[in-house]
């Protein structure tokens, strides 16, 4: 297999994908990469299909790196659901030459639950949001830590 380009971008837009087995949870930033704005949840039918779509938001928002929250076992070690999401990875770079950066996503789905739990949004609407509050959790975090570390950015 082989290795998905990772770099980080010195300018443009950053789309940050939560992927998961039923749904893609979506956070772009702005041009500057200040900001976290959620997309509409991407609802899984065929990893052709979901390509597809994630291309036409890529070049719609002229996205110059993918950002994919990998999922991690509290040890830090891959999981499972890693590799699929590293497979899925390779084949959207391929598809669309944009460089692909992995982030750390263990903590994202559970502060998204317990946002949303305080929120008050009921359970039956919670499900799909977790998921793009995930990406925008995500997406937030790697610009916060490339503000905090400039030189990452070199």
């Amino acid at each position: 297999m082989a290795e998905v380009a990772e770099q980080t971008p010195r300018e443009g837009r950053v789309l940050a994908l939560d992927f998961g087995k039923k749904r893609i949870g979506l956070a772009v930033s702005d041009e500057l990469g200040l900001t976290a704005q959620g997309l509409d949840t991407l609802q899984r039918t065929r990893v052709r299909d979901d390509l597809d779509a994630l291309a036409r938001l890529i070049e719609d928002y002229a996205v110059s790196l993918i950002l994919v929250g990998l999922p991690l076992h509290m040890s830090g070690d891959e999981s499972r659901q890693a590799e699929y999401t590293r497979e899925f990875a390779e084949r959207l770079h391929r598809r669309t030459s944009v460089a692909v950066h992995f982030w750390d996503e263990r903590w994202t789905s559970r502060q998204a639950a317990r946002v949303l739990r305080e929120s008050g949004i009921g359970i039956e609407k919670r499900a799909a949001a977790i998921d793009r509050l995930s990406a925008v959790i995500l997406l937030e975090s790697y610009l916060d830590s490339l503000h905090e570390n400039p030189e990452a950015m070199d």
